[in-house]
């Protein structure tokens, strides 16, 4: 590292830590387009904004300013502490009903295995099981109901690796800034390409989110590091939209359609994911306080940020309830005669949605409280002392 590069981690380190309510508002803007998303389906959202590139950014952001303060155990050990408690609460309610529902060692047909898989419930070092094909609740809860709380634990898996490698990262990253960073895209293409084969599909599925989303969290890392400051003004604007460019080529080559968007595309997800990060990133005006314009919105922001992870385990189980209520509505006569549009939009579900989300927030997001260290709240909004459980 540089003497001048030495003496700006320096300058980092004696200054207080505060919140850049940019990355706030980028952070819940993501989050709430996940929770759009999986209840529209619209194969174009993922485009507009890319939500996981950005949440995985801002959390490399976070976790580069936590190592350039604290030694890199500390810094692991306490992110692990966050993330983990809240999966477990979810893993005591969602196994458990699915263990009541008929799940068990016979649905892999290695009773072994399937106990020891189970682990990844408590460290998810790979996704962990669940139950799929199982019945409904007695007509409140769809069939589909352990997928929809499974299948969103991915992104716990690879936050929880990009975690533990980020120590090695930033090393990395300080020694050789955009050879590093471009390695994820790279890694993205020879998995897309078959340059590389890798066995068994845990394995490739770790490398295949690394390869995705590696490089926004590279990108999160050099933006604490000042690696984007030292850019040219012009780079940034000239570049990004090129590569977008060719992300959205590729994925008009693969057959860019509604239930096959840039989730299922990897390698396209990691070059329009990599340009509009680096382009967010780029803009970023670095907001201690907010602009006028923004501020009625402050509380809303606040709670979408300090309930994140709760609002992400619990929204798809929420979205499936919902879609089972609602179908239950065409037993009502007048609704499919004369308000036919509330049985078939999604857009009439969407506050049910979000008040069933908002009901997790309560019940279950203290968990984030607890892991945190901080004493649990109801509906952290940002007014001190407002509802506390």
């Amino acid at each position: 590292m540089s003497t001048v590069e030495e003496a700006e981690v320096r300058e980092k380190q004696r200054k207080p830590a505060s919140r850049d309510r940019y990355f706030d508002l980028l952070r819940a803007v993501a989050l709430f387009r996940v929770v759009f998303y999986h209840l529209m389906g619209w194969a174009w959202l993922p485009v507009v904004f890319p939500s996981m590139g950005v949440m995985f950014a801002l959390a490399g952001n976070l976790m580069a300013r936590s190592l350039n303060r604290r030694p890199a155990v500390a810094v692991v050990r306490g992110r692990l502490r966050r993330l983990l408690p809240p999966l477990w609460l979810l893993g005591a309610v969602g196994v458990t009903g699915m263990l009541l529902g008929g799940w068990g060692p016979s649905e892999e047909g290695h009773p072994l295995w399937w106990w020891l898989h189970l682990a990844f419930w408590i460290l998810p070092l790979s996704d962990p099981p669940y139950g799929e094909g199982l019945p409904g609740i007695h007509g409140l809860i769809g069939a589909d109901w352990a997928v929809a709380v499974g299948v969103p634990l991915w992104y716990l898996r690879a936050y929880l690796w990009f975690v533990l490698l980020s120590p090695l990262l930033l090393r990395a990253l300080r020694a050789a800034p955009w050879p590093t960073v471009l390695a994820p895209i790279a890694l993205s293409a020879a998995l897309e390409f078959g340059v590389l084969t890798v066995p068994g599909w845990r394995l490739e599925a770790g490398l295949t989110d690394l390869g995705a989303f590696g490089a926004c969290w590279l990108l999160g890392m050099a933006h604490q590091e000042g690696v984007l400051r030292r850019l040219p003004r012009y780079v940034v604007p000239s570049l990004a939209p090129m590569v977008a460019c060719a992300g959205l080529w590729y994925a008009s080559t693969q057959g860019f359609e509604e239930g096959h968007d840039l989730d299922d595309m990897p390698f396209a997800q990691s070059l329009w994911s990599f340009a509009a990060v680096l382009l967010l990133l780029h803009l970023s005006p670095a907001w201690q306080e907010w602009p006028r314009r923004l501020r009625r919105w402050d509380r809303l922001i606040t709670l979408l940020n300090s309930r994140a992870v709760t609002i992400y385990l619990w929204h798809s189980a929420g979205i499936v309830v919902v879609e089972s209520l609602w179908d239950r509505l065409w037993s009502i006569g007048f609704l499919e005669t004369d308000a036919h549009w509330i049985l078939v939009s999604p857009w009439a579900q969407l506050p049910a949605v979000w008040l069933l989300t908002a009901g997790c927030v309560v019940c279950f997001g203290w968990m984030e409280d607890l892991a945190a260290g901080r004493h649990p709240r109801l509906w952290p909004d940002g007014r001190p002392g407002a509802h506390r459980a």
